[in-house]
């Protein structure tokens, strides 16, 4: 009002609409400004005095302080937490350890945890002890190889005939016992670790039977023709090798997968029976089945024997 008073003392002319709108437009706007000034967090931080200033830093760091606290409580808490699983683990490992047996326990091993004492004691058995419990066993199986030489000795009039055929009889006694020797590994090894069970037998023996025929087929054909080819062996002896590789390996693979099971049934210790009994068993039959294809190989390439 000022204003317009001053301009109207050298305007005679009264002020129009147009000017009175523009000075009451500046008017609002400078009074908007230095409320919005007054209000500002700026212009509250600016008034916040010294004392303000160094309690919020107080409250600062004591919430600092009691993180930090709380972290390191966490910390400790955690360590003795570790620390006592350590310890349980310690103490489980002990125990399993004495518990562990050959074949698992529940109800599946049949007196087979009667064996766990002696398999825990053997750093402790002397060199008698140890032979004393499996030269019984051995003697039976060694009982059981001399059926080889009667099975040799009904085929010899065979053997004179072709004699070719004697070259592969260690051949085919070594591949039986190793083919065989890799399943009863297998199978024990799952068995000591709980993998398998007495419920698993049929499943385990028919999978196993079938990676021998398997092996047997692949070896088969690669034997026979370099037996023929480099090693200058008659083609009708190449095709006897061929043809009893797979059923060799079968045989092997089934009696190294089924031995351990039945000596679980039986409650005798798989680890000392299972291995010679089944280099016994394949042996035995291995040689018989190999005689017997020849026969029926050298019927069918006509030769007389």
């Amino acid at each position: 009002m000022l204003l317009w008073t001053q301009t109207n003392r050298h305007c005679k002319k009264p002020p129009s609409a147009l000017s009175f709108l523009i000075y009451t437009l500046l008017f609002t706007t400078a009074f908007s400004n230095s409320v919005l000034a007054i209000n500002s967090p700026a212009a509250f931080v600016s008034k916040k005095s010294p004392v303000n200033i160094m309690a919020a830093k107080t409250n600062n760091n004591t919430n600092d302080s009691s993180a930090l606290r709380e972290l390191k409580d966490t910390i400790k808490s955690q360590a003795a937490e570790i620390d006592r699983l350590k310890n349980e683990l310690t103490k489980n490992g002990i125990v399993a350890v004495k518990k562990k047996v050959v074949v698992p326990s529940g109800g599946h091993a049949h007196g087979g945890a009667a064996d766990n004492e002696d398999i825990l004691d053997y750093k402790e058995k002397s060199s008698f002890a140890i032979a004393y419990e499996r030269v019984p066993w051995l003697a039976v199986f060694l009982f059981s190889l001399s059926f080889t030489a009667l099975i040799m000795n009904g085929f010899e009039h065979t053997l004179s005939k072709q004699i070719e055929l004697a070259y592969f009889v260690p051949l085919m006694a070594g591949h039986g016992g190793n083919t065989g020797g890799q399943a009863v590994g297998t199978v024990l090894s799952a068995l000591s670790a709980g993998i398998i069970t007495r419920q698993d037998a049929w499943k385990v023996i028919g999978k196993e039977a079938t990676s021998g025929l398997i092996m047997g087929v692949i070896l088969g054909a690669m034997v026979g023709p370099i037996s023929h080819y480099v090693m200058g062996i008659s083609k009708h002896v190449a095709t006897v090798v061929s043809v009893t590789f797979p059923l060799l390996s079968t045989i092997a693979s089934f009696l190294g997968s089924s031995l351990p099971f039945v000596c679980v049934i039986l409650g005798l210790d798989p680890a000392v029976i299972a291995a010679p009994a089944m280099t016994s068993f394949v042996d035995v039959t291995g040689l018989l089945c190999y005689f017997l294809i020849a026969n029926q190989v050298f019927k069918a390439f006509g030769l007389e024997l």
